[in-house]
């Protein structure tokens, strides 16, 4: 596994803004990092259970498909290219996001089946770097948890930071947002090297 290129691609992609880390972010600005916990612990459950079955959806079509995988690995990395794209070009802030939907534990969950940001990670990064490596349940399970346990913390530093957060995306997001870029880029690039 080239760990690097999928640690890089983890951390971006779980660290950038989306629904679940915006919606955490606002919540805990608004009402407390303690009230915000039921909403990140619905996201981490909705998080393991998308890459779960992305694993096994993966799996599927690489059995009965097995040239599918390079379509698959080209198509993550014209994703995360995309993506790079998508965020150095960003020019949203995180108060345009801001929204009032509930933030219990099940409305974290269910927004994972709703999130196109996750349900797309979940088939990028199990299909880049998982499936060309292992094929056991044990091993889907296994990273299934460690990329849920990335999400969870993503979404807790979210919320943690805040409006202080909240500032600093504000204050320095193009440099932000070019170093995300570059990351993903590298990802991406690095997946067919």
């Amino acid at each position: 596994m080239h760990i690097i290129p999928f640690l890089t691609y983890v951390f971006v992609t779980t660290f950038t803004p989306g629904p679940n880390n915006i919606m955490s972010m606002s919540s805990a600005s608004r009402n407390g990092f303690s009230n915000t916990l039921k909403f990140i612990l619905g996201v981490a459950v909705g998080f393991f259970v998308i890459l779960l079955l992305s694993c096994y959806f993966n799996l599927l079509l690489f059995h009965f498909i097995p040239k599918i995988e390079f379509l698959t690995s080209t198509l993550g990395a014209i994703y995360m290219l995309y993506l790079a794209f998508k965020i150095v070009n960003s020019a949203r802030t995180a108060d345009q996001s801001r929204n009032e939907t509930s933030t219990s534990f099940v409305s974290g969950l269910f927004l994972q089946f709703i999130n196109p940001k996750v349900i797309i990670y979940g088939l990028t990064v199990i299909s880049t770097f998982i499936i060309p490596l292992y094929n056991s349940t044990l091993m889907f399970i296994f990273f299934s948890l460690v990329l849920a346990f990335v999400g969870f913390l993503a979404t807790s530093c979210w919320a943690a930071f805040g409006v202080a957060f909240q500032r600093f995306l504000t204050k320095y997001r193009p440099l932000f947002n070019l170093v995300m870029a570059l990351m993903l880029t590298y990802s991406a690039l690095s997946t067919f090297i």
